[in-house]
């Protein structure tokens, strides 16, 4: 399995909100385990190749200032020797660094130790006395192989006044691995090469824009435990789409952090069921903002437990008191929906009416009796209809019989019916019948006119 960590720390030593400079180190993680192969190429290759990328976006981009430090590149591993002191500021802090750091890049080669914590001590003093909001993007593979802890360098650093305020992105990791990471701070994880990109943008986002956004959906005790909805943000008032995203929690079930342009007001639609609706929010820069969403919901279990296994009853799911359709369910599924009371139309013969609460996080069950047959043959043609005997006595239309074919057959729900028909070729309503009958789960009645 291959292993790449993306961390980021803020070091925000006495900065403040209104400076406009920013510096992003990178450490590049140069040692003999990056030669494994990750994908298409070795980990070492994959590593430069996006670092590059990542440097060049950053091109033309105003108070910025970017530098490169690198470790395990200078001593080769063996058996018997490694050296935890190969950790070296190749390209400082400047103006148009860009091309100093990708040509500096280039000739790296992979193949001694992995000295995090030295690399992290050190790097601490490779940003200038000056303020600034102060970043380092760490790249690597694998875990400390020297004796120094970073959690401990990540402690050290609290105490002195510099907050450590770390992002962590796994590629190809199982969580037992991240876990060792809880002292620095939350990780993501990423899977494969462009899910890597679109994360490192994120963070390099982050770092630039230093505004950030979650969305709780919240339970009724005020939790954000609820997720994986999509997400449109609009511009306020209009129905124009800036973001589209599936909400998120992370390993420690905390929303996702998202990043959105402060200058712009929102409109925020949840596709839950019913979808939910909030209009003209403000994004404060320079702040992480919380966007608090009620969204406590529980489970609809559509079932016809006794019926055959390939019947099929779509169904149409509205708010108690409304007419607009919020679901189509299918027999056999269960979906989720906001808590509240719902009414429920099933298309079998006759329609199925039914009236349900869904409650916090428990699942209610909806289950439609097996139909039985009606199986009509006549000697002649006739014209009619069929209808249901209601619980107050009166009957209820259902369906017309078809005047042009003496067999027939319907799949109706229990209970008692009454037809309605003459001869087709008959012109007087004096010849007018009507037969009464019954159906029951699962059984055919068989009627002859």
């Amino acid at each position: 399995m291959s292993r790449y960590l993306f961390i980021l720390f803020l070091l925000s030593s006495l900065a403040t909100y209104s400076q406009t400079k920013t510096r992003i180190l990178f450490i590049l993680d140069a040692s003999n385990s990056m030669n494994l192969k990750w994908e298409d190429q070795s980990r070492m290759e994959s590593a430069k190749e996006i670092l590059n990328e990542a440097v060049e976006d950053l091109r033309g981009i105003p108070d910025l200032e970017i530098a490169l430090r690198v470790y395990g590149h200078q001593s080769l591993v063996s058996n018997t020797f490694q050296d935890c002191n190969d950790t070296k500021l190749e390209v400082p802090f400047g103006p148009n660094t860009i091309d100093a750091i990708k040509k500096r890049v280039k000739f790296i080669t992979a193949k001694g130790a992995t000295p995090i914590a030295r690399s992290l001590e050190a790097a601490a003093d490779d940003f200038p006395q000056s303020d600034a909001r102060n970043f380092i993007i760490l790249i690597t593979d694998g875990l400390e192989s020297c004796d120094n802890d970073p959690c401990v360098i990540a402690r050290k650093l609290k105490e002195k006044d510099v907050k450590v305020t770390p992002f962590v992105i796994g590629i190809g990791l199982d969580l037992s691995y991240l876990e060792q990471f809880n002292c620095i701070g939350s990780f993501t994880e990423a899977e494969n090469k462009t899910t890597f990109r679109s994360v490192l943008t994120k963070i390099i986002d982050k770092a630039l824009l230093n505004t950030t956004v979650q969305v709780n959906l919240n339970d009724l005790s005020l939790q954000p435990k609820e997720t994986d909805v999509t997400m449109l943000f609009y511009r306020a008032g209009t129905e124009e789409v800036l973001y589209r995203y599936t909400h998120t929690l992370n390993q420690y079930k905390n929303p996702d952090t998202l990043v959105l342009n402060p200058s712009i007001k929102y409109d925020l639609k949840v596709e839950t069921l019913p979808s939910i609706l909030k209009k003209n929010i403000s994004i404060t820069e320079h702040a992480h903002n919380i966007i608090q969403v009620d969204a406590a919901q529980g489970f609809l279990n559509f079932t016809s437990r006794k019926s055959a296994y390939n019947i099929k009853y779509p169904s149409r799911i509205i708010l108690a008191g409304e007419s607009s359709t919020i679901n189509h369910q299918e027999l056999g599924s269960t979906q989720k929906y906001l808590i509240g009371k719902y009414q429920m139309e099933v298309f079998t013969l006759p329609r199925t009416y039914k009236e349900f609460e869904i409650n916090e996080y428990k699942t209610t069950t909806i289950d439609i009796p097996a139909s039985g047959s009606l199986d009509l043959k006549s000697a002649k043609l006739y014209v009619g209809q069929i209808f249901v005997k209601k619980t107050n006595g009166s009957y209820e239309w259902v369906c017309n019989i078809n005047s042009k074919v003496r067999t027939q057959k319907w799949q109706l729900q229990p209970g008692d019916y009454k037809i309605i028909y003459r001869e087709k070729n008959q012109f007087s309503s004096s010849y007018t019948n009507e037969e009464t009958f019954s159906i029951k789960s699962l059984n055919t009645n068989y009627l002859k006119l």
